[in-house]
């Protein structure tokens, strides 16, 4: 039987133990980190109650292993599938939702890396550059960058985007993005896999779009809330509700049927008196008093205002139609006159 250096033998104790003290147990990719954000992102780890411990992968297993053992939730191996590259464990009171928004949140920029992919859209900024001329000029003019020299200096002349997320990096467009000190890569630890109560959480399950949540909750919320209303379901969140629409509804029915109330003696008079002005105008105007008269052409002064203004609306839209037809014909000239020189 080979022997066991000691070593090993205390690392994966001390992982077992550590794994065994929190409540969430997550394997993390470090490959990528430089030495110096790694430290940084340990110390962040630490601020917010949890470990990041680093060691080798089947040490890592035989940790879990022994954990899963003493703890009695064999479940706990089956974060064993998703070791690889070079594995970490970071244990956590954070729930593993939390933990993979807060790895993201503190992701660092990096320079750009020939092969590598984009992980967002990289776009060159318009205006001048620290660049002196030269020819990365040439170069970024090959790549439909619009550079030109300017006061001595390289200047960009318009925003420009060089890659769209998840296309590779050139070594041509790594040197110019490196030359302009811009940064499109990201570093920082990736999630394999997280465990919490018998669960295995892949990045996949965890990468949820909060505001999109958020909004469903809300609509579900008011589709609740609506169907309660109307199915007259009291609630400490519905009743105030209940009581407007039952009250609206009884008000509309005593109006209707001319039934007076504090309540309902506006509109009842509001009704009688449209109803009023309405048979006056079919009568000959002989047989109105003045008040009548007055109020009748206080009504006509008040159509004759609501139909000016119409028909200002109207003019309006018209307006802008026809100017958005003559850019239309300029910009169709234009064409023709670049197409023909």
């Amino acid at each position: 039987m080979a022997h066991v250096a000691e070593w090993k033998k205390k690392e994966v104790e001390e992982l077992a133990n550590l794994i065994k003290s929190y409540p969430v147990v997550a394997l993390v990719d470090v490959s990528s980190m430089p030495a110096y954000p790694l430290s940084q992102m340990r110390r962040l780890i630490r601020e917010n109650e949890g470990l990041l411990r680093v060691s080798r992968n089947t040490l890592i297993e035989l940790a879990i292993k022994k954990a899963a053992q003493e703890l009695g939730k064999p479940e706990l191996e089956k974060l064993i599938d998703y070791i690889q590259g070079g594995a970490g464990i970071l244990v956590t009171k954070m729930n593993p939702f939390k933990l993979y928004k807060f790895l993201q949140q503190n992701r660092q920029p990096a320079p750009a890396k020939p092969g590598a992919k984009a992980p967002k859209d990289v776009v060159i900024p318009a205006g001048p550059t620290p660049l002196a001329p030269g020819p990365i000029v040439g170069q970024m003019q090959a790549m439909g960058i619009p550079a030109r020299i300017e006061r001595g200096k390289v200047t960009i002349q318009k925003d420009t985007t060089v890659l769209k997320a998840g296309e590779v990096i050139t070594p041509e467009l790594a040197n110019i993005l490196n030359a302009l000190g811009i940064q499109p890569l990201e570093v920082g630890l990736d999630l394999l896999a997280a465990y919490e109560d018998g669960i295995v959480y892949t990045p996949e399950v965890l990468a949820i779009d909060e505001q999109e949540y958020i909004n469903m909750l809300q609509q579900a919320y008011m589709h609740a809330f609506n169907l309660a209303v109307n199915v007259a379901y009291p609630t400490p969140e519905t009743i105030e509700a209940i009581l407007q629409k039952a009250f609206l509804n009884a008000k509309a029915v005593a109006v209707e049927a001319g039934y007076i109330t504090k309540e309902t003696i506006n509109d009842i008079l509001g009704r009688a008196f449209r109803a009023m002005l309405l048979l006056a105008q079919q009568l000959p105007e002989d047989l109105l008093d003045e008040k009548t008269k007055e109020l009748l052409s206080a009504q006509a002064q008040v159509a004759v205002a609501q139909q000016v203004e119409e028909k200002k609306e109207e003019e309006k839209v018209e307006e802008k139609e026809e100017e958005e037809e003559e850019a239309s014909e300029e910009e169709a000239l234009a064409g023709l006159s670049a197409l023909f020189g």
